[in-house]
């Protein structure tokens, strides 16, 4: 990110209603507009919490992002650029039906439209490019889509400076601290699955999600360094049983073990293999790739792939 620049994320919300898909526009109140749901970042907040936040702000509805839809940029009244990151995130009827958004100073009126009607009824073109490479995923068949997170444990103690074995060595203050700052970008992906090697730093790395979620890390040599120094890892028994069960799904593991994870990915969806998934495995401790795949047809290929890094 520059100094110079304002940055920004929001979504567009959809939902499918008698058969019809119809995307949520908001009425904004000061500029007397017709906009997608979105706002500034706050600080230390990362991009996809942004983004979920202020739907939920602008909307009254909690979403769980799903495949990233572009990047709008254009120039501020006083001549900063503002950049704007948008997802897809489908709006839940429990969602929308838990919504208490009532009209206010901000946002008059929020209204679902079909994405003809929206493509014409937006006030800026930035957020008409944003909706036509929405549209351009739903025309490929991908509406549904569900992540799995190849994560990359956070920073941990020196092997040189552990005594003990490498599969209990733990974190440091700054791996502790990436571990917690890590649950709110994950949550905004709505993770209902978390799968860790057995090896401390791994487990310690998801345990605040897990205490955030209310859910229990899942423990497995299959994705641990000392079984893929041995040789025995499997990868692959871990990709197949979350490509089929298609629930949001983080996976903690080793530096040296995620290029076969990514490369598993690839072949249980049918992917043509290429740098990209160098690129997605090669990950700073505490850093993180979501896969985007389609929930009604995994096999069709990796929708999209996105990685994010630490902000401590």
């Amino acid at each position: 990110m520059t100094e110079t620049a304002v940055y920004a994320a929001g979504g567009v919300v959809w939902r499918v209603v008698a058969g019809k898909l119809h995307i949520l526009v908001i009425h904004r109140t000061a500029y007397a507009d017709v906009t997608l749901p979105k706002g500034k970042v706050d600080p230390g907040e990362a991009l996809a919490e942004t983004a979920v936040r202020e739907i939920f702000e602008e909307t009254g509805i909690r979403v769980a992002l799903g495949i990233p839809v572009g990047v709008s940029r254009y120039r501020m009244p006083r001549g900063r650029q503002k950049i704007v990151h948008y997802w897809a995130a489908e709006a839940t009827d429990d969602a929308i039906r838990a919504s208490a958004f009532v009209p206010n100073k901000e946002i008059a009126a929020i209204e679902w439209v079909t994405p003809r009607k929206a493509l014409g009824y937006l006030s800026y073109p930035v957020d008409v490019e944003i909706v036509e490479q929405f549209l351009r995923y739903v025309d490929d068949g991908v509406l549904e889509t569900f992540p799995i997170v190849v994560m990359r444990h956070a920073k941990a103690l020196p092997r040189d400076d552990w005594k003990g074995a490498d599969a209990a060595r733990p974190l440091t203050a700054r791996g502790t601290r990436q571990a917690a700052a890590a649950v709110g970008p994950l949550r905004a992906f709505g993770i209902r699955r978390i799968v860790s090697s057995d090896a401390v730093r791994c487990v310690t790395t998801v345990t605040p999600l897990a205490a955030a979620l209310g859910r229990k890390v899942h423990r497995t040599p299959l994705l641990s360094q000392d079984a893929w120094e041995e040789g025995t890892s499997d990868p692959r028994t871990v990709i197949g049983q979350r490509v089929r069960a298609r629930k949001p799904a983080v996976l903690c593991s080793h530096g040296p073990v995620l290029p076969s994870i990514l490369s598993e990915l690839a072949l249980a969806t049918g992917t043509m293999r290429g740098s990209y998934l160098g690129s997605a495995s090669t990950l700073q401790p505490g850093a993180f790739s979501v896969v985007h795949l389609s929930a009604t047809n995994p096999g069709s290929g990796i929708v999209a792939i996105e990685t994010h890094e630490p902000k401590v």
